[in-house]
């Protein structure tokens, strides 16, 4: 059934096609009188696919589009997770919309709170540095390659990207590969990444549940010296 229906759907896209070229272009060159070939092949393949994928987007019977999931600690692995932390933390502070982005104005207004202060080409051209789909704001990859740049030595000394990533209070010394000069020091240190992480990990564990301990004795605390006020 579905594909009877897509036959009726190439067939009246053909003949509107050449109905539209005979009204439009009466009198053809002999060049371009002649008579069309049938499409097949690869073309007709691919047309049908894109039509398929159109009425089962229509359905609702398309499967979802693969999305890619940005893991900012497998793909900035020049840093540290605390000082991911620290970026994302700052970011999120200027995300003023919450919506994942900083735009225009919250960077302006980021500028002047760390006493940077920039024109409104100024803060354009910081944008244009790093934004890689074009979409005139910055997203928190996009936030992160500031202090990746910074980090390896590629921004301009009196930019306004380098004047963030310094007055930023994130130390971006590279600690990876790649702020390795040696290739077996850069192979050393890259073996070993995997066990700083962990130990990371179990670090914000512990805190975590030393957090838990102490609130844990400040509520039996505070029972001790209600019952004592009760009683």
């Amino acid at each position: 059934m579905a594909s009877e229906e897509l036959a009726k759907k190439l067939q009246s896209r053909f003949a509107a096609v050449e109905d539209t070229e005979n009204r439009l272009e009466p009198e053809l060159s002999p060049a371009r009188s002649a008579p069309r070939e049938p499409i097949g092949g690869e073309d007709c393949s691919e047309l049908s696919a894109m039509l398929h994928r159109r009425l089962d987007i229509n359905d609702g019977a398309a499967a979802p589009c693969a999305t890619r999931v940005f893991n900012p600690y497998t793909e900035f692995k020049e840093f540290s997770r605390r000082q991911i932390k620290d970026m994302e933390a700052m970011f999120r502070r200027y995300d003023m919309g919450k919506d994942g982005f900083i735009d225009l104005m919250e960077l302006k207004l980021m500028m002047e709170k760390l006493g940077a202060p920039q024109t409104h080409l100024g803060l354009k051209n910081m944008i244009r540095e790093v934004d890689e789909d074009f979409d005139g704001k910055l997203s928190f990859r996009e936030f992160l390659l500031i202090f990746r740049r910074a980090a390896a030595g590629e921004l301009q000394e009196e930019s306004g990207l380098m004047a963030l990533a310094r007055l930023s209070e994130i130390n971006v010394s590279t600690e990876g590969v790649m702020g390795a000069k040696d290739f077996f020091e850069a192979k050393a240190q890259a073996l070993s990444q995997g066990s700083k992480f962990e130990a990371e990990i179990r670090e914000e564990k512990e805190e975590q549940k030393r957090q838990q301990v102490e609130k844990k004795q400040r509520q039996a605390a505070f029972k001790q010296l209600q019952s004592a006020f009760c009683s």
